[in-house]
């Protein structure tokens, strides 16, 4: 397999039509200037030692010597030797409440912040799990797909919002039925679920649901972020706090945490739940239930190590800056020893 270690370094590749661009310039500059001074033929018979072709010659190889030094700085590697190495983990999905009420500020910065920052944690500590992120509102959507790859978890976990799902409502149930098809393998344990929301269910019967996963050998952990007394949901415009949002009757609503339905779902799944506060998300408590479970292998097919060929490169930048410094600006003599008899115009 091919890599380059220092992808970024190849930028410095877009100097290269500069170099040629202005090279162009000036060579139609001094093309130019050169006709102003005389006939262009009486020039040419004065300038006779003197080379067109080998100032281009010159620019072509200082160019591409500038082209290998810039690869050979990005350090082209090699893999080695592939194989697969096997891990162990459990297969953990996230399912993020993202509905409006999530919005509320009883915890700081508000609840869905707090939930995101505390996912991106709770990834920074995974080791050799897979992790897959749902979110759900009135409708349930897969937003990353069973992965080992953290990098991208963190990335699709950035981009979540409230805004990317148009139905409000928070649909607990359909939340953990499209976690089951979004399990990989057949086997009925080393799968979590990981429920973050303020458990306002208002769409579907999540605690039958919850049953049904238990059966399938799915454990349900759930977190509630918010507070039971409740708290408005701010409406922002351009950043700026503009109102609380009302119901139809024009009354502020207050999210309130509904405990009761997160521990029975928490129950039916064989799970704990948590409530999460200012100072403890308890991802802490969740991880260490997901360490004691028991694991399944993974297998994965693997680089297990790179060559550096940079110094080839390297190497043949230097050699074409060699050869270029080599090159002069006037005809070679072998090409003057052809010319010994004369041109048609001096033996008339």
């Amino acid at each position: 397999m091919f890599r380059f270690a220092h992808q970024e370094h190849l930028y410095a590749l877009l100097a290269i039509p500069v170099m040629l661009i202005f090279y162009i310039i000036y060579y139609r500059w001094k093309k130019r200037v050169t006709g102003k001074i005389g006939d262009e033929k009486l020039i040419d018979r004065l300038t006779d030692s003197s080379s067109r072709n080998k100032p281009v010659i010159k620019m072509l190889l200082f160019i591409l010597a500038y082209a290998f030094l810039v690869i050979g700085w990005a350090n082209p590697q090699i893999g080695t030797k592939l194989e697969e190495v096997k891990r162990e983990g459990v297969d953990v999905i996230i399912a993020l409440d993202i509905s409006n009420s999530m919005k509320a500020e009883d915890i700081r910065p508000n609840r869905l912040e707090r939930a995101k920052q505390s996912i991106s944690r709770l990834i920074d500590k995974l080791e050799n799990d897979r992790i897959g992120i749902i979110v759900f509102a009135g409708h349930a959507y897969v937003q990353l797909p069973i992965t080992s790859d953290y990098g991208a978890a963190k990335l699709f976990l950035s981009s979540v919002d409230s805004d990317i799902i148009p139905t409000q409502g928070t649909a607990i149930g359909a939340a953990i039925e499209l976690s089951l098809k979004s399990f990989v393998g057949e086997d009925n344990k080393h799968k979590a679920l990981i429920i973050i929301t303020d458990g306002e269910n208002h769409e579907d019967d999540a605690v039958s649901a919850a049953a049904e996963a238990a059966s399938q050998g799915v454990v349900i952990h759930t977190i509630g972020f918010g507070s039971p007394a409740g708290a408005p949901i701010p409406v922002y415009r351009n950043g700026i706090q503009v109102d609380f949002l009302k119901d139809k009757n024009g009354s502020t609503v207050l999210s309130k945490l509904d405990e009761v339905t997160l521990q029975r779902i928490a129950n039916e799944g064989k799970g704990q739940y948590i409530r999460a506060t200012n100072t403890d998300d308890g991802l802490n408590k969740v991880l260490s239930q997901i360490a004691s479970m028991e694991k399944k292998t993974f297998g994965m097919k693997q680089y297990t190590g790179y060559e550096d060929r940079f110094q080839y490169f390297i190497g043949a930048a230097l050699l074409l800056l060699f050869m270029e410094s080599l090159t002069g600006s006037r005809r070679s003599r072998m090409i003057e020893k052809l010319k010994l008899f004369g041109t048609p115009e001096k033996m008339k």
